[in-house]
């Protein structure tokens, strides 16, 4: 097949589908060697932890999840006279201690609007949400910070691709390619959008025996007509991760750009963007132990040079007349007023705590329990 069974999502770990404040030591180390693991050090940030809600006892430390279950407050607490165990990672993600910290410095110590002003707390602000983005852009190995769009989420990003390109690149009769596995906020987005341009959206099948995408009919359906495809990375409904290196080989043989949504796997195994070989990427800070309402697009930066402003208004002009106006370049072209500041820190530090971890420690544990 070519396109292969993921893990199930580990029940200790807060996993899903940037700082003025002090950036701990995060690295965790599991040893093995015919011994229990042991943990070799954990994050700082967890030793701020409030004492337990409850009496619950604590899992003995010999796996990644429950030495990480310290770093989370919200599980120290019994739901029905049972330690709560918290199993819903696909839908949105529990935060660490090092996430919830960064947040409370950024409002109690730093609150202040970003890129706009010349005092102290607006330079800090300014400085931590830019650090914010350079975390991210290492974090998935981005050629440059420039390629990172902060959005409210990855349905927003995917909107912003397709509107802002999908509107000004698709005319009647061009296709869409997307998958009958899709979440609605890869499908609908393009549905919009061929509703109003006559572009037509074509779906990739499942497999008859292991109910996976069907790389055969994929191939089949991509024609000149085919100017983009949009593919979840890994699916948590179809338990599979794509074979992008096929995807983006054969989408990019025809013309077509390729979108991939990676909410379910930025957060379970290392990402390398340019190893992938998309044009963009997206992914949503909730589901990967970062804070609700922020999410970020990545995008090869010439692909996103070429794109125009999605929405209009301050922070994303050059200049301003009466009649007309210029646009800044990529990233601050994408964003459109007052951003989400704290939650864009929140999202650095959320970062942070899983570089700490090592995705390839998460993944491979993940994979173990998948067993």
């Amino acid at each position: 097949m070519l396109l292969h069974k993921s893990p199930c999502q580990p029940p200790a770990m807060a996993h899903h589908q940037h700082g003025a404040h002090a950036i701990p030591s995060q690295r965790v180390k599991l040893h093995h060697r015919g011994k229990r693991n042991s943990l070799m050090s954990v994050p700082q940030a967890a030793a701020q932890e409030a004492s337990p809600q409850t009496s619950s006892p604590q899992p003995q430390q010999h796996t990644l999840g429950a030495a990480c279950r310290k770093d989370f407050p919200i599980l120290h607490q019994d739901v029905n006279s049972r330690p709560l165990v918290y199993l819903d990672n696909a839908a949105t993600s529990q935060k660490p201690h090092h996430v919830l910290n960064a947040l409370q410095t950024y409002y109690s110590h730093n609150n202040s609007n970003v890129h706009r002003g010349v005092h102290a707390l607006s330079a800090r602000a300014t400085t931590d949400y830019e650090a914010a983005r350079e975390k991210v852009a290492r974090f998935i190995n981005a050629a440059s910070h420039r390629e990172v769009v902060y959005t409210r989420n990855a349905s927003e990003a995917i909107n912003l691709v397709a509107y802002s390109w999908g509107m000004a690149n698709l005319k009647p009769g061009d296709e869409i390619i997307s998958s009958v596995g899709e979440h609605h906020s890869s499908l609908v987005p393009w549905q919009l959008v061929a509703a109003k341009t006559g572009a037509v959206i074509k779906h990739v099948t499942l497999t008859q025996d292991t109910q996976e995408l069907d790389m055969k009919h994929y191939k089949e359906l991509l024609t000149p007509r085919t100017k983009v495809v949009c593919l979840v990375h890994v699916s948590n409904m179809l338990g599979a991760v794509l074979d992008t290196d096929y995807v983006v080989e054969e989408a990019h043989k025809v013309g077509a750009k390729v979108l991939l949504d990676c909410c379910q796997s930025v957060p379970h195994m290392p990402v390398d963007v340019q190893a992938l070989g998309a044009d963009w990427v997206v992914a949503s800070g909730h589901k990967m132990c970062g804070p609700t309402g922020i999410g970020f697009l990545w995008g090869r930066e010439e692909v996103l040079m070429g794109m125009d402003p999605w929405m209009g208004g301050g922070e994303m002009i050059q200049d301003v007349f009466l009649d007309h106006s210029t646009f800044a370049p990529p990233p601050a072209r994408f964003e459109a007023g007052t951003p989400a500041i704290g939650e864009a820190i929140g999202l650095g530090a959320a970062v942070e705590y899983l570089q700490g971890l090592g995705m390839e420690n998460v993944h491979a544990y993940e994979k173990e329990l998948g067993k």
